[in-house]
């Protein structure tokens, strides 16, 4: 998806693993405790980096892919923590004894894939810290030429495969700005202690990439990992961000029951007929039927039908934890600006744009532009709203400059609305794969939760 990740400092290895692990039996359900975490935007990474794969795929590909997940049981149920900067970072165990390696939280793609070496040391070493050893792995395979998932007549991901020169299984996942990661599709297992692991999972093993992280895809693909685990649901709570500080808050994820949903608001996901050919549709994604969007208490005139996809797909709205901002399609977005240039126009910052898509941008003192703009609030069916207080409204983006988080969809050279993490910040954000919806709840996710 439309989806940024960043560079992390820190990480937790293999020699200490089982000292953070903790794990508890309840009721026949395992429980596990392992690090999140998280990295700032380093001033070389792509603005536009993780943008769905889907989007520059044919519509059959993604048409063979549109298969519901339907998760059944599952006794895999994560509790864990994760510090938040511009993107969420996990740090997952993975391989035989396993290796810790940091993945971004992405719920708008399907293909999980890590960091790999590109050639195995002559000696065993310890875990490395960066990129996975398939070598130290008793565990690891790599699919075969011959295996389904590499035959092109039966697309399994939205990205094409191929053949090697040694006949493995080869693929090529392209982002927005024209970058792609690319090596061969694994087989491998997330090992959480020396008696508890998953079954081996199909990842990409990334031997050439831009990017010094890897992706866990959460979206509705039957490939995805919490597909692949048939995991029925996952949340996890965003805390607020100040600006580029070096201490980052720390938020919640779970995977499996949360014992907060109680408190939340469900609205249910759109789904769309198999036969239903949309060629700018993303059937995989997260998707929600968006109302509207007020600033400063006055609703936009924006008509409802922008924010669901048209005829060719074009118009979808989705949450994403994979994007840092929210991007709007081009009638949406054209009556934001319209709205905060009448309010605070003059504040201003002229021929500024931030990261080739933000261009509400201000110089001046963000608390007084966050007054003149107000609150702005996301309005979805059921009376649910996200609700952005106008001391939010803005975000740091360098030196003294303040933008808000929202972009126009085509910057990214996509037809849809994402809401991404930046504007779920405070938030519980559950994703219901088993009922297809998605819940929210209002927390002060800096706080254990």
């Amino acid at each position: 998806m439309a989806m940024e990740y960043f560079s992390k400092f820190f990480f937790f290895v293999l020699l200490i693993l089982s000292n953070f692990i903790q794990i508890t039996v309840q009721e026949n359900t395992l429980s596990f405790s392992f690090p999140l975490t998280s990295a700032p935007l380093s001033k070389n990474s792509s603005y536009k980096a993780v943008l769905r794969a889907s989007l520059f795929t044919s519509q059959p590909a993604r048409k063979a892919m549109a298969q519901k997940a339907v998760p059944g049981s599952s006794s895999y149920n994560y509790k864990s923590s994760f510090k938040y900067s511009m993107a969420l970072i996990v740090s997952l165990p993975i391989g035989t004894p396993p290796q810790t390696q940091q993945m971004v939280l992405d719920t708008g793609s399907q293909l999980s894939w890590i960091q790999c070496h590109k050639k195995s040391p002559k000696r065993p070493l310890p875990p490395p810290t960066t990129s996975f050893d398939p070598s130290l792995s008793s565990s690891f395979s790599v699919l075969p030429c011959t295996h389904p998932l590499c035959k092109p007549r039966i697309p399994d991901f939205t990205l094409p495969t191929s053949c090697d020169q040694n006949r493995l299984c080869h693929y090529s996942y392209f982002y927005a700005d024209g970058t792609l990661a690319e090596g061969n599709l694994v087989r491998e297992k997330f090992t959480f202690s020396r008696s508890q692991s998953t079954p081996p999972l199909i990842l990409g093993c990334a031997t050439e990439s831009a990017e010094a992280k890897g992706i866990l895809g959460m979206n509705h693909g039957r490939l995805s990992f919490v597909s692949q685990l048939k995991i029925p649901k996952f949340s996890y709570c965003v805390p607020q961000r100040q600006g580029r500080v070096q201490t980052m808050p720390t938020g919640t994820f779970y995977l499996g029951q949360n014992p907060n949903s109680h408190t939340f608001q469900y609205i249910s996901l759109l789904t769309f007929p198999q036969s239903q050919r949309m060629p700018n549709l993303d059937p995989l994604a997260f998707t929600v039927g968006l109302l509207g969007i007020q600033i400063g208490g006055k609703k936009l005139n924006i008509p409802e039908g922008v924010f669901r996809p048209n005829a060719g797909g074009s118009g979808q709205t989705m949450i994403d934890s994979g994007t840092q901002y929210t991007f709007l399609v081009d009638t949406a977005y054209s009556k934001v600006r319209e709205e905060v240039m009448r309010l605070a126009g003059l504040k201003l910052k002229k021929g500024y744009v931030y990261g080739g898509s933000l261009d509400m941008c201000f110089d001046g003192n963000p608390i007084e532009i966050g007054r003149l703009l107000g609150d702005m609030t996301f309005q979805f069916e059921k009376g649910v709203e996200i609700l952005i207080s106008k001391e939010r409204i803005l975000d740091q983006v360098e030196g003294g400059i303040h933008c808000v988080g929202i972009g126009r969809s085509e910057s990214l050279g996509v037809t849809s609305n994402i809401i991404g993490n930046f504007h779920q910040q405070n938030l519980w954000v559950e994703f219901d794969m088993t009922n297809r919806q998605v819940g929210f709840g209002k927390a002060d996710c800096s706080k254990a939760v």
